[in-house]
């Protein structure tokens, strides 16, 4: 008798205490509820929204469209729970997914699921307000499932998105999946019962806080034999999607976008609480990249890197000025660049004070990355003026010098340098400024460009014409719509494929062949001409942004006889560091040189960078590549 008193002395003892009727449930929310509350009963309690793999599946299509995700994004699950979305993301490709919460229990769970299925998430236990990551790790992070609100004051709520700011990288996304606080002061159930499992039930009690700013949940947990197995109160801050907007911008977040209002359902039809209706909010972080601490011994070279100056026009853009998507490309070369070993970087892009800023690191920068290629004052007629400059100042820089820049910008003369090389060159005539009468030497199709220019200047599907009055009527688009009143190049159009080549380094010491790409028409109308120029550079709604560019399918003697006259070119150019070649075969297969560009895109979705992907080498390794080629050259000449 007195073991079986002993025992139920012990059962009674371990049970949790319940209160019974409370008058107000605010009085009995422990402010760090949050600490003990995400266990084993939360997965039963909310099983009908946070264990359905359905729902999790139709989310992840959501959010993964929403923040544009590729296998390559760097994201973050932030308040992850058990790790389903992280998880998901991971099923789906996504190679770079961490998750972070404050449950043991829950992040053991996911660990275990992860191992299990053989994917790579990391999961860890920390804090949302200060996480173990390092600044500027993520291009995206979630905070889903109803995980924000928490805490006592919006003030640490704030703190959260300021942690956020903190480790993601610039132009990184932010999406937040948080109950709508308005719908729920008008639609909470002050009362309700279910089952979620056979043998549990749960009671839930609900009440608005004294400053109407919180809903407060009290949830009775109780076992049909054990009885009263939890009885825990809790409080969520109710946002509305100004309240977010708000808190958002105060965190210096930017274009703030309220994607959608989602009222959730399931399965079981039962209680779903904080996730009856929620808001989906995104939101962009513009700011500069933090610089990277480095030992003194790990620095070794100095190296100034100069842009086009963003606050002047451009007349090659579409809107005349540098965009998001100019912005978001030079902070994506800042990012790849600022690790680099035995590096140290500053920047410069302010060209009224250029000459100046530039002088006064004489003696005091190893060498400049020259990444003008707008031109000085982002005029392209003086894109050679930048190297010339610093020859001046005597300061090294990294690829080709003035009069490189200078004899590639003249395709005429190019054409004829490709002549006397024996390097094939489609046939062509120049019709200069002041002519008004022209013969055309070669059939039908012909293409009629600016001689002088990059970037696709007034090349476009126009351009590709299949009569004389065609012709006329090119030419006239270009003198008279872009105001040009330089020579015209006129050149039979080739009709085969439309190749690029890139060289990393200087031959014939040191360089890199990169593998030929080609573009890919196969999504364009048949009706327009297979040119890829103007539309296909600067314009997503233009059918021609389907252009795609995939790896050259070449017989050996046609890739051979491209390398091998690029290499001859470059020589004789004197093209340095890094080069891109534009060629295009003949209806018969036959390998022409379109052009050569000396200091070509740089940019991380251009079609060096592409190239580069193909030889396996990410956008930093082509950065890297591209620079030490010149630091090697820059030092064997002194």
């Amino acid at each position: 008798m007195k073991n079986k008193a002993r025992n139920y002395h012990n059962k009674c003892k371990n049970r949790p205490k319940t209160l019974g009727p409370v008058s107000h449930l605010e009085e009995h929310v422990n402010p760090d509820w949050w600490k003990k509350i995400f266990n084993s009963l939360y997965l039963k309690t909310d099983a009908d929204i946070v264990d359905d793999a359905s729902i999790t599946r139709q989310e992840i299509d959501t959010f993964h469209n929403i923040l544009k995700l590729t296998p390559e994004s760097h994201v973050l699950d932030l308040c992850c729970g058990q790790g389903r979305h992280a998880l998901e993301l991971a099923r789906r490709g996504v190679k770079n997914v961490e998750g972070l919460d404050r449950s043991h229990y829950l992040i053991q769970r996911a660990k275990a699921t992860a191992k299990k299925e053989g994917l790579g998430v990391k999961f860890r236990e920390g804090d949302a307000r200060k996480t173990p990551y390092a600044t500027d790790t993520f291009d995206a992070v979630m905070l889903l499932g109803n995980s924000f609100g928490y805490f006592e004051t919006s003030e640490e709520d704030l703190r959260v998105l300021k942690e956020v700011k903190r480790i993601l990288k610039p132009w990184g996304k932010v999406l937040l999946d948080v109950a709508d606080g308005s719908y729920l002061k008008e639609n909470y159930q002050p009362r309700s019962w279910e089952w979620i499992d056979k043998h549990n039930f749960v009671c839930r009690e609900r009440s608005i806080s004294t400053d109407g700013q919180k809903l407060i949940s009290r949830e009775v947990i109780v076992n049909e034999t054990s009885g009263v197995i939890a009885d825990q109160f809790y409080a969520e801050r109710l946002y509305t999607s100004e309240g977010l907007v708000e808190l958002l911008k105060k965190a210096e977040f930017t274009d703030v976008e309220i994607v959608d209002f989602v009222k959730s359902e399931t399965l079981r039809n039962q209680d779903l609480g904080m996730m009856e209706r929620r808001i989906f909010v995104t939101a962009s972080l513009k700011k500069e990249w933090t610089p990277k601490k480095k030992k003194a011994k790990d620095v070794e070279k100095n190296v100034v890197v100069v842009f086009g100056d963003p606050k002047k026009r451009d007349e090659l853009k579409p809107c005349g000025v540098f965009d998001d998507d100019d912005l978001y490309t030079i902070d994506q070369l800042k990012g790849s660049i600022q690790s680099a070993e035995g590096y140290s970087f500053k920047y410069l892009n302010n060209h009224d004070t250029l000459i100046s800023d530039l002088a006064k690191l004489k003696g005091k920068v190893d060498f400049v990355f020259n990444l003008c290629d707008e031109g000085y004052s982002n005029d392209p007629r003086r894109e050679l003026h930048v190297p010339a400059l610093l020859e001046m100042l005597g300061i090294p820089y990294t690829g080709s010098g003035p009069q490189c820049l200078a004899f590639c910008y003249d395709k005429a003369l190019v054409r004829g340098i490709a002549k006397d090389l024996g390097v094939p060159v489609p046939e062509g005539i120049v019709v200069k400024a002041e002519d008004s009468m022209f013969e055309l030497p070669m059939g039908f199709p012909v293409i009629v460009k600016p001689n002088f220019g990059d970037s696709s200047f007034g090349l476009n599907q126009h351009s590709v014409c299949n009569s004389y009055d065609e012709v006329v009527r090119a030419i006239y688009d270009i003198r008279e719509g872009l105001g040009y009143d330089k020579p015209i190049l006129i050149e039979e159009f080739l009709t085969g494929k439309d190749l690029s080549i890139g060289i990393i380094g200087n031959p014939p010491e040191s360089y890199n062949v990169l593998p030929i790409i080609q573009e890919d028409y196969s999504e364009l109308p048949e009706d327009l001409p297979r040119v890829c120029g103007y539309e296909a550079k600067w314009i997503p709604e233009s059918p021609y942004w389907k252009i795609k560019s995939v790896p050259a399918d070449l017989p050996r003697d046609a890739e051979e006889k491209i390398i091998e006259c690029s290499l001859k070119l470059i020589s004789r150019l004197e093209c340095r560091d890094y080069t891109r070649l534009d060629w295009r075969l003949d209806a018969a297969g036959n390998p022409k040189l379109l052009e050569v560009n000396p200091n070509p895109g740089w940019c991380w979705d251009g079609h060096l960078a592409k190239m580069a992907k193909l030889a396996g080498m990410s956008y930093e390794d082509m950065l890297l590549s591209i620079l030490k080629s010149a630091d090697e050259r820059i030092s064997s000449q002194k």
